[in-house]
């Protein structure tokens, strides 16, 4: 069925509601949008779905999140894990609570008890939930940081982390064989909450998930020293951080938290920003404003479903405010755990870091001076979570910490997903432990570059919509694959590795090794003086992404330095 045919479909079929067929009506004339809502079904990949609300198999809607929840019943029921349940959490973005509900009532229909929660929480509650109440799997309605027009739907399995193999492509087959809706289960929210099968959680969670939270605490002693006199400014961005980020700062001590009122309440269209992205500078712009106001120690902002936490702090000797990347606050608070609990004897036998392929090199330069093992993985927290299963299952290491570039990092092994409320709670630790020292949150990240180098990194991407976008990114991809280059401008490459043939070549010997990581459409570009470079087609937007980082004497050399080679890469790549 060509896209013309399905659109004509959905505007007369009685299984779509009138506000879809309205909607659809909408565009009856607009060729190239029939085409882009119904070209394809929107795709179910190794993150669950993520695509643009409204109606359309190519859209994020009540009907193609009915479509993959049927999928991922049958994967349950054929593992046998019906008894055990699903737990489903959801974000502030436009119809999260909706599309959590009908999640639900799909699995009743097909017999799965569900644990939906009451209103909107944390991705990593979901994550804690899932083991907490002895589930076979999770899901988490959000999009994470992506633009107001988005949602998403991912799927946690019983370890607590967002699914890996042999679940992944398991689950991704089992939603491409439900290819028609009728062959999706329903029922009534009054007839599963009557079977017993659709169950609502909230307050008794909340509570297990702090305390684990609170547990990963060095210095309670610091605190309640220096927290009294310390002010810091929080925005939510409108999302599910803002009860639960207040509540383990206030129960830890600081009672000064100043919350940004216009980005405080949740709403899913987000008014005061651009687009909720920590990433952002200029989301920054009304936290700014009061933390000047209010004369603050450090800023605080989490994305709508509190995963991703972003931070700006002052420079101690200018007074001037400097934002901070995701792998300088992750780099910042491991540096911090690790080295207080060596100097407390707290640090466990066998420790181990984790991190990704595209996360910055002071990770290992700060693992290496500590004596603790770093193990990479590929990009996605949930290979993150994955280690840390297998650490347990293997009696190997112990996980002390895990970050990634996308600012995002867990402390604790009570979550299997990045967490933004631990990174907050840890975040303010270590700035009241600097401040015991006459120092700023921005004092110590500079100290850790004096330290262990100036590592900096940086991130282009280019935009690649609809199907001849797909096009694109794929030839674009194949093209850099085939040709690699010699030099990146300055930069000689020492050796290519592509995750998706599990090959890495050492261009100047020829020897060819495996990238020992599972595959991938993923090249990685080793530079010489400590740079590198990576190439992956994003899993959750239409766009390729292009990172790199390297080493530089101070941080304005590394800032000129990352400039330059960001401009070579995308000379080199991005044509």
């Amino acid at each position: 069925m060509d896209a013309m045919e399905q659109y004509k479909l959905w505007c007369t079929d009685p299984y779509f509601d009138d506000e879809t067929k309205k909607e659809l009506a909408a565009i009856k004339d607009d060729t190239a949008e029939i085409e882009d809502r119904f070209y394809r079904y929107l795709e179910f990949g190794t993150a669950g779905l993520r695509g643009v609300i409204g109606a359309g198999t190519n859209r994020m809607n009540r009907y193609t999140v009915r479509q993959a929840t049927q999928g991922l019943a049958n994967y349950i029921v054929k593992n046998h894990g019906e008894d055990k349940g699903v737990a489903i959490a959801f974000d502030s973005r436009n119809f999260s609570p909706e599309f959590a509900t009908e999640a639900a009532l799909v699995l009743n229909a097909n017999g799965i008890k569900t644990y939906r929660f009451d209103t909107l929480r944390p991705t990593p509650e979901l994550s804690f939930a899932v083991r907490y109440l002895g589930c076979i799997a999770g899901i988490n309605i959000t999009a994470s940081h992506n633009p107001r027009e988005y949602n998403g739907y991912k799927v946690y399995w019983e370890d607590g982390a967002q699914i890996t193999p042999p679940h992944d492509t398991g689950i991704m087959d089992c939603v491409a064989a439900v290819t028609s809706f009728d062959q999706v289960k329903i029922m009534s929210k009054e007839d599963a909450k009557a079977a017993g099968l659709y169950i609502t959680v909230g307050q008794k969670v909340d509570d297990a998930y702090i305390a684990e939270v609170k547990k990963q605490q060095i210095h309670p002693e610091i605190v309640r020293e220096q927290a009294p006199s310390m002010k810091i400014v929080y925005t939510p961005f409108n999302g599910a951080g803002n009860l639960s980020v207040r509540r383990v700062l206030k129960e830890i001590g600081f009672d000064n938290v100043y919350v940004v009122e216009e980005q405080e309440a949740a709403d899913g269209n987000f008014p005061t920003l651009p687009y909720p992205n920590p990433e952002l500078p200029e989301a920054y712009d009304l936290a700014l404003k009061l933390a000047k106001k209010v004369d603050a120690d450090v800023i605080l902002a989490t994305d709508p479903d509190s995963d991703r936490l972003g931070v700006w702090a002052k420079d101690g000797k200018t007074g001037e405010w400097h934002s901070f990347t995701g792998n300088m606050s992750g780099s910042l608070i491991m540096e911090y755990i690790i080295r207080e609990h060596k100097e407390n004897g707290t640090l466990p036998m066998y420790p181990a870091a984790v991190t990704t392929i595209v996360t910055s090199d002071l990770v290992k330069a700060i693992a290496a001076d500590y004596d603790i093992k770093c193990i990479e993985v590929l990009t996605g927290f949930k290979y993150i979570g994955e280690q840390i299963k297998l650490f347990e299952q293997n009696h190997t290491f112990h996980y002390v910490f895990g970050m990634e570039e996308s600012y995002g990092c867990l402390a604790g092994t009570y979550a299997r997903d990045k967490d933004a409320v631990v990174a907050c709670m840890m975040l303010c630790e270590a700035a009241a432990f600097y401040r015991s020292k006459g120092k700023t949150l921005w004092d110590a990240m500079i100290d850790i570059y004096e330290k262990y180098g100036y590592y900096l990194e940086g991130q282009k991407s280019v935009t690649m919509k609809g199907e001849n976008g797909a096009a694109e990114m794929k030839a674009l991809m194949e093209k850099d694959r085939k040709n690699p280059p010699k030099k990146l401008g300055r930069w000689d490459v020492l050796s290519v590795a592509d995750y998706l043939i599990d090959e890495k070549v050492d261009l100047s010997s020829g020897e060819k090794t495996t990238t020992g990581l599972p595959k991938s459409n993923v090249l990685y570009y080793a530079l010489s003086d400590n740079a590198w470079c990576c190439i992956r087609p994003s899993g959750t937007e239409p766009k390729i992404k292009f990172y790199f980082g390297v080493k530089g004497k101070s941080l304005e050399d590394s800032k000129a330095l990352m400039d330059e080679l960001g401009n070579a890469v995308m000379e080199a790549f991005a044509k």
